[in-house]
């Protein structure tokens, strides 16, 4: 009985580790940026080097790759910018007009065009302006279209080159890209990444750059 007694007092303790270990997990671990220590350079001059708008703020660095209709970019801006800003923080946002996939279009002639532009002349008061506006409401008027313009197309494509040449960057850190993807430096100099499509992980981006 006395033996009995002690394997049902193990297998509790082992269960409530193991419960433990996995809420650690789930609600912790699974949500922490990844720190970059492979590649920092070669990410940095891609990111350095695109078309990216910002507020032109003093603090902290904030890189973020999005296109205008993904909804999980759509909600950390409305949510994480302002606080960001109120620290100093300069979101450096990078607007991708994403490639057609098996022939069904996945951006508009109005997205094009205005990605270019920012591309082009970098202008937040536009990002600003294209971000309230409805979707289905933006017509890209006073924009020079980039369909048919072969130096704004190959701007759209290097957007897309973008993408494609951060993919396998941050898979060798760990981070699979999704949108939005967030790069930025901590206070002590570490470059951090992260898929961030869920809410859950906005605390550890506000941990490190005081947002």
């Amino acid at each position: 009985m006395k033996t009995f007694g002690r394997w049902l007092v193990a297998i509790v303790v082992i269960a409530a580790v193991a419960a433990g270990a996995w809420a650690y997990w789930n609600f912790e671990l699974r949500w922490r940026p990844k720190t970059i220590t492979r590649n920092q350079a070669e990410i940095t001059k891609i990111l350095e080097t695109s078309g990216w708008v910002s507020p032109g703020l003093n603090g902290q660095k904030l890189y973020m790759v999005s296109f205008r209709t993904c909804p999980d970019c759509v909600r950390f801006k409305q949510e994480e910018y302002p606080g960001l800003h109120k620290a100093g923080v300069d979101t450096r946002l990078i607007e991708i007009a994403r490639a057609d996939r098996n022939g069904v279009p996945k951006s508009t002639p109005a997205e094009r065009a205005t990605v270019a532009e920012l591309w082009v002349n970098r202008s937040w008061a536009l990002s600003e302006k294209w971000d309230a506006t409805p979707v289905e409401a933006w017509k890209a008027t006073g924009i020079a279209p980039a369909d048919g313009d072969v130096a704004r197309t190959a701007v759209i494509e290097a957007g897309r080159k973008t993408v494609e040449d951060l993919r396998p960057l941050l898979k060798a850190n760990g981070v699979n890209f999704a949108y939005p993807l967030l790069v930025w430096w901590t206070k002590d100099g570490q470059m951090k990444a992260c898929a961030c499509e869920r809410r859950e992980t906005y605390r550890f981006v506000r941990k490190d750059l005081g947002g």
